[in-house]
């Protein structure tokens, strides 16, 4: 394991006394192996997307970024907060919600390259839900991230995360905790997006690039080769990468 940087320096208190609790719990429920943490940017805000299996992922990938000195902003569904204490976590952390299909879409982006501007680390599950490939690979992503990145100039960051669905399965409700399951979690190098800027395209073109990424870490997590087409879930069948 990689070593690790100080606490966050721009953690609030109620991310400081949430990690406090959760930590050790992850901890005690998973083995985890960090890498590629030499990726993420120290001196400038930075995006980070990553795939989506088990809604226990948002806490896999914020346990590895804080033990890397970072507290991220997690970009997540508006409904989320509205859900009892949850909610409230997700607003004492400054979670950023995400209104899709609607005018305040937009607003849930400013927020978010604001936040890169202060030089924070931001969060994205760029599939927008669970994946819904059979094997649980990633699916088509949505443009948001890429977006935030190209109109921001903040680096984004691919990384892939595997393990979390054995402690709680994909759209399940009750926690695996024992024995302790494997986690791992993959940094890998930003998306060149130097080519794209002021391109017809350039968001779906980024988020096919990124999408590509993160499958060519998950396999190396997994250590299997990816599917030669990824999950549309519109059509509900694979097409090709």
């Amino acid at each position: 394991m990689p070593p690790v940087r100080p606490r966050p320096a721009r953690s609030n208190r109620t991310y400081r006394s949430i990690a406090h609790i959760l930590r050790p719990a992850l901890r005690a429920m998973t083995r985890t192996t960090w890498s590629g943490a030499e990726h993420l940017p120290t001196d400038r805000g930075f995006v980070v997307a990553t795939n989506h299996v088990t809604n226990l992922d948002p806490l896999t990938v914020a346990h590895f970024l804080w033990d890397h000195g970072f507290a991220p902003r997690i970009m997540a569904k508006h409904s989320l907060f509205g859900v009892p204490v949850l909610g409230r976590v997700l607003r004492g952390i400054e979670a950023i919600p995400v209104h899709r299909g609607t005018a305040a879409g937009a607003r849930s982006l400013d927020a978010a390259a604001a936040a890169l501007e202060r030089g924070e680390c931001v969060l994205v599950f760029p599939e927008g839900t669970l994946t819904g490939d059979p094997d649980l690979w990633p699916m088509l992503g949505k443009t948001g991230a890429a977006r935030l990145a190209l109109d921001t100039g903040a680096p984004l960051v691919p990384v892939a995360q595997w393990g979390a669905h054995r402690v709680l399965a994909p759209r399940g409700k009750v926690l695996k905790a024992v024995p302790r399951r494997p986690v791992g979690v993959i940094a890998g190098p930003p998306v060149d997006l130097d080519d794209l800027h002021e391109t017809r395209g350039a968001a779906q073109t980024a988020t096919t690039r990124l999408m590509a990424q993160i499958t060519d870490q998950l396999a190396q997590i997994r250590d299997e080769q990816p599917p030669d087409g990824v999950w549309d879930p519109r059509t509900r069948s694979r097409v090709v990468r």
